[in-house]
Parts: structure tokens; C-alpha cells; sequence
């Protein structure tokens, strides 16, 4: 992929700022979108491969879509089936979307010189009317706990499908990532943001509906959720974050290099490399 400058306006800027997110519509290339799909087929293939080897599928239902097939595939084994993907992200054809040149700038404009893929990015296959995969209302900083609302992070989605309501796409209460780390409590699959922090703000939740190429970018902070998927399909996304490589992680991982002017030589350098490395 040639690389592309992209400059921030002061307008995004301010609107990241104040609101939390901005979304960029059509920002990313076809291919990029293309080789993400293929590297998700990748995965369910081993999926498959997996069944037929224990004895729990007669074929590896090549012809069925992506938006169906990992289901198909599950259909007799639902408490099997896979909800996230996270070391298996170590593809080829997933470097041009981790490391996408237009994204760092974002990011280095937001963020500085010194940015660390953070050491959580993952595939979501979002399934229908399964609770397994209905995130509740939370900001990722809550998972992270203790000092995660002093982490600077930028937040990156993008769908593989068409991202609207009735499959599960994403709310945000913008404005919300102002209000620092605010404390959340445990359900039974996710935490939730404590009520008295979210229902008098709930009224002002805002449905994020896109498409494959758009991009959405958000706080680490900001309270977030995923609609439940009525579908009858699956709703794939990938979503990953860039952090200020001079803090810490707050996790066991370090994650990756993605881009440094202090010590260039650390950055992943080129999809071959992204595929040798580990999520550990």
C-alpha cells in the first residue's frame, strides 16, 4: 500500500476533542477491505477444519458466506462458537489496516510521535440475538481499571459489513470521555457503566451506522455499547487502539511498534514481519 500523508484538520480535531469521536467516511482502500474479508475467511476455514476434526461437521461449507458461515458451521455446537479473535490477527493481509500510514497520522497528530498498537486488537463476529455478543454500555478504560483513564489512546472501528441498527452497530454518548474514568459495575458476559453515571445521559446515545471503508475513531473513555444483532447474519468488525508508546500498557502485553522517531528501529517494519510476531 503507498503511503499517504493525512493531516488532521483543526474542525476533527476540535470534534474528537469535545465529543469524543469522529467518524471518516470512505477513508480506507477497497484492497484493505478485501484482504481483511479474506483474512477472516482464513479464520473460520481453521474453524472448520477444527469441527471436521472432531467429528462435529461434514464439510467445511466453503460456499456459504462470511456473514453466515461461521453459524452454519455452529449450528448443533452454539456454546462453541467463537465470539473473538485475537492472536490469530497475525496476518499478512491484516498489516495495511493495523498500520495504515493516513491512521498513524491521526493518531501521531492526537497522540505524538511515539505510537504502540495497543495489545487488545481483535475480530468480532457479532451474532445474532446472542448475549454473548451484546457489549454493554462501558468505556474500554473500565476493563483496564486503576490508572486506564491516564492512558492516551486512540480507538479504531471499522465493520466488514454494512454497521446499522438492526445488526448490532454501535451507540455513543458523545461529550461522555470528559467525565474521566467513572466506575462500572459486573453483569453476567461484560461490565456496565454504573446507573447513576449512565441513565441520566442515555437520552443522548447516538447510533453509529457505516459501512466497510468508513472508519470510526473515539476516546478511550467514551461510553459505548453494541445494539443487540436482529439479523439473521453475523456482523464482523475489527477494532483496534493506538496508545502513546511512552506509557505503560497496564497488561501483561507490550503490544507493537507502530511508529517512533526515537527509536525507529523498533517499528514493525512490513507485513512479513507483523505476521512472525505474537499478540503476547
Amino acid at each position: 500500500m503507498a503511503a499517504r500523508a493525512f493531516a488532521l484538520s483543526d474542525d476533527l480535531q476540535h470534534r474528537f476533542n469535545e465529543e469524543g469521536y469522529i467518524v471518516l467516511k470512505g477513508f480506507l482502500d477497497p484492497k484493505d477491505i478485501r484482504d481483511a474479508r479474506s483474512a477472516m475467511e482464513g479464520l473460520v476455514d481453521r474453524e472448520a477444519e477444527k469441527l471436521m476434526a472432531a467429528g462435529k461437521s461434514e464439510g467445511p461449507l466453503h460456499g456459504e458466506p462470511l456473514e453466515t458461515r461461521l453459524l452454519r458451521l455452529y449450528e448443533n455446537h452454539m456454546e462453541e462458537i467463537p465470539i473473538l479473535f485475537r492472536p490469530e490477527l497475525h496476518q499478512e493481509g491484516l498489516f495495511d489496516l493495523f498500520f495504515h500510514p493516513g491512521l498513524l497520522d491521526i493518531a501521531e497528530a492526537i497522540l505524538g510521535g511515539e505510537i504502540r498498537l495497543y495489545p487488545n486488537y481483535s475480530a468480532r463476529p457479532k451474532l445474532p440475538d446472542n448475549a454473548r455478543t451484546e457489549v454493554l454500555w462501558h468505556q474500554d478504560g473500565g476493563y483496564t481499571g486503576g490508572e486506564a483513564g491516564d492512558l492516551r489512546m486512540v480507538n479504531v472501528w471499522t465493520p466488514l459489513v454494512p454497521a446499522r441498527r438492526e445488526n448490532g452497530c454501535m451507540e455513543f454518548i458523545p461529550g461522555t470521555h470528559r467525565l474521566g474514568l467513572v466506575p462500572h459495575e459486573g453483569r453476567e458476559y461484560y461490565l456496565e457503566i454504573a446507573s447513576e453515571y449512565l441513565l441520566p445521559r442515555k437520552k443522548d446515545a447516538v447510533a453509529i451506522e457505516i459501512d466497510p471503508q468508513d472508519i470510526v475513531l473515539f476516546h478511550n473513555l467514551l461510553f459505548h455499547r453494541g445494539l443487540p444483532n436482529r439479523s439473521a447474519k453475523i456482523r464482523w468488525n475489527l477494532d483496534w487502539r493506538y496508545q502513546d508508546a511512552t506509557q505503560p500498557t497496564l497488561r501483561p502485553q507490550q503490544g507493537h511498534i507502530a511508529r517512533s522517531r526515537l527509536h525507529p528501529e523498533s517499528v514493525v517494519r512490513d507485513a512479513r514481519q507483523w505476521a512472525a510476531l505474537s499478540f503476547e
